[in-house]
C-alpha cells in the first residue's frame, strides 16, 4: 500500500506541474507554491502557500489544483490547504529593510545560509565546495564562517595571513573567485572564542557589516549547527533569499536537521533543499561504494517534509584531504564526479533564486 501512496503522490506532483499562477510563465511547483502533498488510500492532502496581492488568483490556483488531482485515476478525494500571504508593496518592503540593518550585506543580491542541526555532517564543506561551484558558473560569490566557535574557511581555503584594512573596512580574501571572511582570519588558530550570546551576535554583525564585500550575486553564509544565537541573529538582521539543509542519511542526524528546517521555516526563510551529505563510502582502493549508513534517508526526509532533495554527496578521502589541504574537491579535481555533484546542486540552487526572485517580482506588481 505504501507504494502505491507514493506514487500517486508522484503522480499529484506532476498533475500540479501544469498549474500555472495567473499571468506567470511558471507552473506553481517551479516557483515553490506547493509545500507538501500527501496520499492515504486514496484520500489527498496538498497544501499551498501564496505570496501575493492578489487573493483571487490563489482562490483560482486552488480550484485548478483540485481539479487536476480529482482528474487522477485512484484519487478519491481531495484537500488542498491554502496559506495567502499578503505580498509588500516597494515601499512596504524598503520599512522592512530599514528594520532589520540595511547596511548588512547590503551589495549581495541573495544571501543564503548552509545549515545543520547537528555538527559532524560536513556542513562547511558542502558550504565551501557550493560557494566554488557557484563561482565556477560565472557568479559572483562571497563566503562568510558565521561559524564563530569553530570555523572552517581559513582551513579549507588555506588562508593564513590577516585580513587587510582599509578606511576602517575588512578586506575580504579572495580564492578562486569566491570572497572570503571568517573570524578564523582574525584570532589566533588556537585561541578559544569563549563568548556569551550578545558577542556572539556582534561578532556576526561586524563580519557581515564591516567588511568591503562588494557587488556579490550569491552570498553563502557556512552556519554554526544547531538553532541558537547566530542564526537568530542572521535570520533577523538580514534576508536570507534561502536556507539549505546538510545531514547525513542517518536518523540520529536527519533528527536535528528536521529541527533546523523548522526553525527556518518558523522564521519564515524559504527552504531552498536538503543535501545528504557522506551518502556512501568510496573505497579508495578499489572506488567501490557502501552505504554505510541507513540509504535514502536524506531522500525520504525531503519528500515527507516537503522540500527539494538537492543531491548526495559520498563519503571520500579525496574530499576530506582536499579540504584539510586547502584545495576544496571542486577546485582539486574539477572533472571528478564529487565536483560534478556540486555543480548539479548549485545549478539547482541557483535557478531556484532566479524563479523565486521572478516570483516575488511578478506577485507583487
Amino acid at each position: 500500500m505504501t507504494g502505491v501512496s507514493e506514487e500517486l503522490e508522484r503522480q499529484v506532483w506532476e498533475a500540479l506541474k501544469s498549474i500555472r499562477f495567473p499571468g506567470m510563465s511558471r507552473d506553481i511547483v517551479s516557483f515553490g507554491f506547493v509545500k507538501s502533498v500527501a496520499a492515504r488510500q486514496g484520500e489527498v492532502e496538498v497544501r499551498l502557500e501564496i505570496t501575493t496581492r492578489d487573493p483571487a488568483a490563489a482562490d483560482q490556483v486552488r480550484a485548478e489544483a483540485e481539479g487536476a488531482v480529482s482528474a487522477l485515476a485512484g484519487v478519491a478525494a481531495v484537500r488542498v490547504e491554502l496559506k495567502v500571504q499578503q505580498a509588500l508593496s516597494r515601499e512596504e518592503s524598503a520599512a522592512q529593510a530599514v528594520a532589520r540593518n540595511p547596511e548588512l550585506l547590503k551589495g549581495a543580491r541573495a544571501v543564503i545560509a548552509v545549515a545543520s542541526g547537528k555538527g559532524g555532517v560536513g556542513k562547511s564543506t558542502v558550504a565551501a565546495n557550493l560557494a566554488l561551484a557557484l563561482a565556477q558558473q560565472g557568479k559572483r560569490v562571497g563566503l562568510l564562517d558565521v561559524d564563530i566557535y569553530g570555523p572552517s574557511v581559513p582551513t579549507m581555503f588555506g588562508v593564513r595571513e590577516r585580513p587587510l584594512v582599509i578606511e576602517n573596512r575588512l578586506q575580504p580574501f579572495e580564492r578562486w573567485g569566491v570572497k572570503l571572511m571568517s573570524l578564523g582570519f582574525v584570532l589566533d588558530a588556537d585561541t578559544p572564542v569563549i563568548w556569551r550570546g550578545p558577542m556572539v551576535m556582534r561578532a556576526i554583525e561586524q563580519l557581515m557589516g564591516d567588511v568591503d564585500w562588494g557587488e556579490l550575486d550569491v552570498m553563502v553564509l557556512d552556519m554554526p549547527p544547531g538553532t541558537g544565537d547566530a542564526q537568530l541573529t542572521v535570520a533577523q538582521k538580514i534576508g536570507l533569499a534561502g536556507a539549505v539543509i546538510v545531514s547525513t542519511p542517518q536518523d540520529v542526524a536527519l533528527i536535528d536537521a528536521r529541527k533546523g528546517l523548522a526553525m527556518f521555516r518558523k522564521m519564515e526563510v524559504p527552504v531552498l533543499g536538503l543535501v545528504e551529505n557522506m551518502s556512501t563510502f568510496v573505497c579508495p582502493s578499489c572506488g567501490h561504494e557502501t552505504a554505510i549508513f541507513r540509504s535514502g534517508g536524506g531522500e525520504r526526509t525531503a519528500r515527507e517534509l516537503g522540500v527539494p532533495f538537492l543531491g548526495s554527496i559520498p563519503l571520500d578521502a579525496e574530499i576530506a584531504e582536499g579540504g584539510d589541504a586547502g584545495t576544496p574537491i571542486v577546485v582539486a579535481r574539477p572533472d571528478g564526479p564529487h565536483a560534478a555533484a556540486f555543480r548539479r546542486i548549485a545549478a539547482v540552487i541557483a535557478a531556484e533564486l532566479a524563479q523565486r526572485a521572478e516570483a516575488t517580482a511578478g506577485t507583487a506588481g
